[in-house]
């Protein structure tokens, strides 16, 4: 546990429904609640990988904040909050750009999209694209590229960040790959892609980069936007 979370002062609602990033989140040893951004993903394109998953990030930032502020702050509560984008809700209610709060109350939202042979690949729209997907990484590679963004609602500043990591897979069986379409946890994913899963364990042969990032949250880079707006 590093110092931002041991002298935890604020309060963080996770802005996902990701149980991966959520348990990362609990690993880095932080407290907190969950709430919903609800936008139109397909709606935001960028040419740059990149860029595309900062707007992302910026989007759900933006929803949230207008949850936020439609909840109002009937609740005067002394310290902080800390949001980082989610599709459930809690009853949460942090001052916005208030000038009397003696801590920061900070926002954080994430995105992730997968990339495979220079394509851009979110969520598979069905079965079969997720079959696809799978099939194309059995024996080759992807990539992650992950956004984290925090912006502190005291002042309106925010800081952004990505993290990318290539992961290299042994040949996938058929009966595997069946197995995970069945079960269709994959299709909530970016890419179809869990190298965590028991079933893709066995069959992840290399990951340059770090495994928080892949499940979705990047430690180190959320450890060092917080500080930064802190």
């Amino acid at each position: 546990m590093d110092s931002t979370a041991q002298n935890q002062e604020f309060k963080i609602i996770l802005g996902s429904s990701s149980v991966a990033r959520r348990k990362i989140m609990a690993d880095m040893g932080f407290k907190f609640t969950t709430m919903s951004a609800d936008i139109d993903e397909k709606s935001i394109r960028k040419e740059k990988t990149e860029d595309l998953v900062l707007a992302l990030a910026e989007a759900k930032a933006d929803a949230i904040i207008g949850k936020l502020e439609n909840l109002g702050n009937e609740e005067k509560d002394a310290k902080p909050t800390i949001v980082i984008s989610a599709d459930t809700v809690e009853n949460v209610q942090p001052k916005l750009h208030g000038k009397d709060e003696a801590e920061p109350t900070l926002l954080i939202t994430c995105d992730q999209v997968v990339v495979y042979e220079g394509m851009i690949r979110e969520k598979p729209s069905s079965k079969e694209e997720a079959r696809q997907f799978i099939k194309g990484y059995s024996g080759g590679y992807a990539a992650t590229v992950s956004s984290v963004l925090v912006t502190n609602l005291s002042n309106g500043s925010r800081k952004g960040g990505w993290d990318k990591v290539e992961i290299h897979f042994h040949d996938i069986p058929e009966e595997v790959i069946e197995k995970l379409i069945e079960e269709a946890l994959v299709l909530n994913v970016a890419g179809g892609l869990i190298i965590e899963h028991p079933l893709v364990v066995p069959y992840v042969k290399e990951v340059v980069g770090g495994t928080d990032s892949v499940m979705g949250l990047p430690k180190n880079l959320t450890r060092r936007l917080m500080k930064e707006v802190l």
